[in-house]
């Protein structure tokens, strides 16, 4: 209170009167005298209006706790004159009309849950998981470990059954025996490498809208049984239409990488978010070594371990099952672990920016046709696309998503077919060690290389440098073939790892829904279109312009070479802040 001004002590607690549900002030005023009225704050609270009513004649009773506000300095109880006494029949008949109204609200108000203040002015209701997290949160200031448990493993699942297939994807398709020729085994091996991510793309939206609307948990639960199941039956399929469907299903309903990214910031506080996502990131640098390595190792088992499986076993007569089996019982056990994992959703509505102020919740019991905190919706959608400095950044981190996926896809297609085709002539195991090494190196690299480059140099000059410098090195692949032995091993792990790490960092951490589903649709078209010109190259062999696998290599580095053109003015519009010399 200013000073000189009248003292006054307010206090606000929930009434029925009427029939009617509202929020209710009692107050004591300068003049000694005590009243009874209703207390409304705006949405910015910062006046009050009370509007007076005598109550003494009215029927009421309480319905809530009650909660204490404090008044702004310049902020007086007013002081208006009371209206007249009802007359005792008019009296009658309202007690009679509130007593049956009352019975009424009564009952609606039991599905109301209560609401308990925080000293800090958030609201949290009984009931609400959402909540629940938010109330530990505020408890507990110290990192979320057994939360974060969660977040790590669950991504991992989605990683695993993504990297573990390229190792052996070359011979799964040899085995089928769909491909009439040699040189075709790459043309349908791309179908295979791109019907997950084709699935992916047609429901990634729909499974995050799914996530914002019955909760995170239902939706990675119901991810990880499609891991345990279609990732099962595409290492027992027994023919190539088995094993597209069943990966497009895998890829289709498993709808795990977008919500655990919210998941990840909403069971943290603010101070530690970066470290979430950061686990989302470490947990995909992890998939990729620990997938190639099962991809490679444990593929085709009767031949490299005919002591442990015989060719009559199950793994013998399903050569590409063990892989997939040893990535579905993880999942399986992550899944029985998520019976323990908290909902983060809230089940009732908050305000835009997540949290729950007093004055929004209480103003909404006060008048529940007052619309608190709502956008408009299209109007943002709108802006999005006229957003020219986000959508070139999405175009841009598209095409190298595309270049990133149709190289991993070339990669194990060149590396393990035979060398009068131009390739390298390796195993899976080869390929999977090769594969594995390169994203240890990867994770390395982004978790105590990259930071400082990024403060030395910013996102998108670092950008520019690296694609420049993986031109050369993709041309210098073909020449690989002339090598053998540990030298080719030792050239190849080297050259893989510095491609890999030279790759546009910035570019990978899109944290839109926009940015993944474009992600989704390019990486979904880069591993068939990869397998189609990694066949066609191979027919080629003695051909004048680029013959063989150099035209599959050429190609690559002229999509490096158009995102590296894109990532310069005027197509790339980046704020000020990212512009460093």
């Amino acid at each position: 209170m200013q000073a000189g001004s009248r003292q006054a002590c307010l206090v606000s607690f929930g009434l029925y009167i009427g029939g009617s549900r509202f929020c209710f002030s009692l107050g004591r005023d300068g003049s000694g005298r005590h009243r009874h009225g209703q207390l409304k704050l705006d949405r910015h609270g910062s006046r009050a209006k009370s509007i007076l009513t005598h109550l003494k004649h009215v029927q009421y009773r309480c319905w809530a706790r009650i909660t204490t506000y404090s008044l702004a300095p310049t902020t007086s109880l007013p002081h208006p004159s009371l209206p007249p006494f009802p007359s005792s029949e008019t009296a009658a008949v309202n007690m009679a009309e509130q007593d049956r109204n009352g019975r009424e609200a009564a009952a609606a108000e039991s599905s109301v849950p209560l609401l308990e203040k925080k000293a800090d002015g958030v609201l949290y209701v009984e009931g609400c998981p959402g909540c629940a997290v938010d109330r530990r949160k505020a408890a507990n200031p110290g990192i979320p470990y057994g939360t974060f448990i969660y977040v790590w493993t669950v991504t991992l699942c989605t990683a695993l059954p993504i990297s573990s297939l390229f190792p052996f994807l070359y011979f799964m398709i040899r085995d089928l025996h769909v491909a009439k020729r040699t040189e075709d085994i790459g043309f349908y091996a791309g179908f295979v490498g791109a019907s997950f991510m084709f699935g992916r793309c047609l429901t990634s939206t729909l499974w995050g809208i799914a996530a914002d609307r019955i909760g995170r948990k239902p939706v990675v639960v119901f991810g990880i049984l499609s891991v345990v199941i279609f990732n099962t039956l595409f290492g027992l399929s027994v023919t190539y239409w088995m094993a597209i469907a069943t990966r497009f299903l895998l890829g289709a309903l498993n709808g795990l990488l977008g919500p655990m990214k919210a998941y990840a910031i909403e069971v943290c506080r603010p101070e530690h978010e970066p470290l979430a996502l950061s686990l989302v990131s470490t947990a995909w640098g992890i998939g990729l070594i620990i997938g190639p390595a099962l991809g490679g190792y444990l593929a085709l088992p009767a031949e490299k371990y005919p002591n442990i499986f015989s060719p009559d076993s199950l793994f013998g007569r399903f050569p590409y099952f063990l892989p997939c089996l040893c990535t579905s019982v993880f999942a399986a056990i992550v899944l029985i672990s998520c019976i323990w994992m908290p909902e983060t959703l809230h089940k009732h509505k908050v305000s835009d920016d997540g949290n729950q102020s007093v004055e929004a919740l209480e103003a909404h019991l006060i008048d529940p046709k007052e619309e608190v905190g709502q956008s408009n919706s299209s109007n943002t959608k709108k802006s999005l696309f006229k957003n020219w400095p986000l959508m070139s950044s999405i175009i841009v981190y598209c095409v190298f998503s595309f270049h990133d996926m149709a190289y991993t896809e070339v990669f194990s297609l060149w590396a393990e077919s035979d060398r009068k085709y131009g390739g390298l002539s390796l195993s899976s195991e080869d390929v999977g060690q090769t594969l594995a090494i390169t994203g240890a190196s990867l994770l390395v690299y982004q978790l105590f290389m990259y930071p400082s480059i990024i403060k030395v140099l910013g996102p998108i000059k670092s950008s520019q440098i690296a694609a420049v410098l993986c031109i050369p090195i993709l041309f210098a692949y073909p020449y690989m073939t002339y090598l053998s032995g540990p030298g080719l091993s030792i050239v190849l792990n080297i050259a893989s790892v510095i491609k890999n790490n030279l790759g546009p960092q910035n570019q990978r951490g899109a944290a839109n829904g926009l940015a993944m589903t474009g992600m989704s649709f390019f990486k979904a078209i880069a591993p068939a279109g990869a397998g189609i010109v990694f066949s066609w190259a191979q027919k080629r062999q003695h051909a004048f312009f680029f013959p063989g696998d150099q035209m599959v290599f050429f190609l690559l580095n002229i999509i490096e070479l158009l995102g590296l053109v894109l990532t310069f003015r005027p197509f790339l519009a980046v704020p000020e802040q990212y512009e460093r010399n």
